[in-house]
């Protein structure tokens, strides 16, 4: 940096939500450091099988009787995975010290929720 360069003294940061963007609720994460050092994580969401049918009985009268579920003696999960992401080290340190902050604000007795919910807003992730 040259000797007379001058850092301004505050910087804006506009945020662009692109189209279609869509809030996801996650019930976990499955990843882990790739061969390049970084942090990959998918999010999921976590439901029991569907079946891959259903039937029915067709009573005499022409309505349909109770469904007929095939049992099965072994539960099956399905994790689908709708968000994958790559952080790099530094990104993934200040996620941390973000997510801290955030649980502590939770975490504290005397803090009404109600109160935190219509509060300015605290900002972002920043590294």
């Amino acid at each position: 940096m040259p000797r007379n360069f001058k850092l301004p003294s505050k910087i804006r940061f506009e945020y662009d939500i692109r189209e279609g963007i869509k809030q996801q609720y996650t019930h976990g994460v499955w990843g882990g450091v790739n061969s390049q050092g970084e942090i990959e994580m998918n999010f999921y969401t976590e439901s029991d099988k569907l079946p891959s049918f259903s039937e029915r009985n067709i009573n005499p009268d022409g309505t349909l009787g109770p469904e007929l579920i095939v049992q099965t003696d072994q539960k099956t999960l399905v994790r689908d995975v709708h968000s994958r992401i790559v952080m790099n080290y530094h990104t993934a340190q200040a996620l941390r010290q973000w997510l801290d902050e955030k649980l502590t604000t939770i975490e504290t007795e005397e803090t009404d929720l109600t109160e935190t919910f219509f509060a300015e807003p605290e900002g972002g992730l920043e590294q």
